[in-house]
């Protein structure tokens, strides 16, 4: 009798992932039999470990340090090619292969915290790292016309420009008033404000009432940012959220059913959250 199938999420470290408890959450509301994992394997060991992947599990989550890596040890597909980063490996065809569901997780997100929130035409994106990335590559998806990107680093900002096109605009923090006000939505993609990490120093002011404000980082699940922008009754989207939304689709390519986010799965990751 074959067992029944496993997956993982890789990353170093692993064990504060919350991968686990979202897709057990789901094998288990839908009655397979299976399992997911978190190994943890330092980079000098990934490649390894990739190469023996399928002696042991299914598919696997990959998380930071590993993603660059992973794109360029697997077959992936136009979305992991674009973003330069692969989070998602499933074997089809006789192959490894990988996508990025950072992008669907983000828009999932936003569409379900402020429908319709893509009529705006100008973005602000504070940072210009792998995350960045994913939202920049869905953003431009969407049809978003103007994507301002803000980095401490020029260079990074401008990169995102060179890979993405003219509808990204590299700008200086010094301006950031000037282009919160002409924003439908900012976007925190950096660390800045995740516990442990400095607090992000922006006053969102000038940005229009109608705007979304949406920060990549959950924890804590009311990042500094969330807190002012609530407090100014603006829309908001949490990390949480992209957290769970970026899952969806790593389930359904490794168990061939489609899960759907609900209040009591946010609600069991939010009590986990709590007891950090």
């Amino acid at each position: 009798m074959a067992e029944p199938p496993k997956v993982c999420v890789v990353g170093w470290p692993a064990g504060h992932s919350r991968s686990p408890l979202i897709h057990n959450y789901w094998l288990r509301q839908h009655g397979i039999a299976g399992e997911y994992l978190a190994q943890a394997v330092p980079p000098e060991q990934f490649p390894d470990f990739i190469k023996t992947l399928a002696r042991h599990y299914v598919g696997a989550n990959i998380t930071l340090p590993h993603k660059e890596v992973a794109l360029n040890l697997t077959v992936p597909d136009a979305r992991a090619r674009a973003v330069g980063a692969a989070n998602t490996l499933w074997f089809a065809d006789g192959a490894l292969r990988s996508t990025n569901t950072d992008v669907e997780g983000f828009l999932a997100n936003l569409d379900a915290a402020a429908p319709g929130w893509d009529r705006a035409s100008d973005a602000l994106v504070l940072g210009a790292g792998g995350s960045a990335r994913a939202v920049v590559f869905g953003l431009i998806e969407r049809g978003i016309a103007r994507i301002h990107v803000v980095n401490r680093t020029a260079e990074r900002a401008q990169a995102l420009r060179t890979r993405f096109g003219e509808s990204v605009h590299p700008a200086n923090p010094m301006d950031l008033p000037a282009l919160l006000a002409s924003a439908g939505l900012l976007v925190n993609t950096t660390s800045l404000g995740m516990r442990g990490q400095p607090p992000l120093d922006i006053d969102i002011q000038p940005l229009p009432n109608t705007a979304l404000v949406a920060d990549l980082v959950y924890v804590p699940l009311e990042t500094r940012l969330l807190m002012a922008a609530r407090a100014r009754a603006h829309r908001t989207a949490d990390g949480l959220g992209m957290l769970l939304h970026q899952a969806v689709r790593g389930f359904s390519l490794w168990f061939g059913v489609r899960p759907v986010v609900t209040a009591e799965l946010r609600a069991l990751i939010e009590a986990d959250l709590a007891k950090t």
